[in-house]
């Protein structure tokens, strides 16, 4: 295996299952959300502008700074999706994504996955992880919901709850792989559309070291990087981010 595709078993790391191929359940599914209103259930912006959201599930974690100097080195903003039980145990790494002017967003207080969570249990979950946040900026504050699973009963229950559920239109694909070259391909601007949400996770090494080139590449194509809430909200509201 080459130096940039470390096995993920020898660092004690457990990847994700391949991606399974779209069936009639996923296409179903994937339908049904083209038709449930942007206020309940995001997947990408509005098109237009070239404009991509990178967001970060699963921290905050012992990595979480060296993630925000590297975003910091090349003047990116992006979305970060907190485990509660994680923001408890590093308070402090959240007030620091939210002092280098980033966003952050739930990410469930277990990471269980919401439809396996009773209703009560889910509002637990939701009420436990904003507590630990700050005041969303957004119009609605944003959850997503751990592993990208969904029903229609969870994302009631989020709604009435007064969330957007985000998930996400460009998976990079790192909780499936530790090649950064696969990673960098996945993020290449030819593959990209205006308004992709891009699905990265914190606490991957594999990850830290693309982004570097990602990076590079979309600034050099003209790519501007925001925050979910830059993309879905009012962009009068939010100043452009500066390059």
């Amino acid at each position: 295996m080459s130096a940039d595709g470390r096995d993920a078993d020898a660092q004690g790391m457990k990847l994700a299952a391949p991606r399974e191929p779209a069936n009639l359940t996923s296409r179903l599914k994937a339908l049904a959300a083209r038709v449930i209103p942007d206020r309940v259930l995001v997947k990408s912006g509005p098109p237009g502008p070239r404009r991509v959201a990178l967001t970060f599930d699963d921290g905050p974690h012992a990595m979480t700074d060296t993630y925000l100097d590297l975003l910091d080195r090349y003047h990116v903003r992006a979305t970060f999706f907190l485990v509660g039980a994680e923001c408890a145990r590093y308070p402090d790494a959240v007030l620091r994504i939210v002092a280098r002017g980033h966003e952050v967003a739930g990410h469930g207080y277990t990471h269980t996955a919401f439809p396996n969570l009773r209703v009560a249990e889910l509002r637990d979950e939701l009420a436990r992880t904003a507590a630990l946040l700050p005041p969303a900026p957004t119009a609605r504050p944003l959850v997503r919901p751990p592993f990208g699973a969904t029903s229609i009963r969870s994302l009631a229950v989020s709604a009435q709850a007064g969330y957007t559920s985000v998930l996400w239109s460009r998976d990079s694909d790192d909780c499936r792989t530790t090649s950064t070259d696969d990673i960098v391909a996945r993020l290449a601007p030819e593959a990209l559309t205006p308004g992709e949400i891009v699905l990265l996770h914190e606490g991957q090494e594999w990850t830290l070291a693309a982004l570097p080139r990602a990076l590079e590449a979309l600034a050099a194509s003209g790519w501007q990087t925001v925050t979910v809430g830059d993309m879905i909200d009012d962009p009068g509201k939010r100043p452009a981010i500066e390059r």
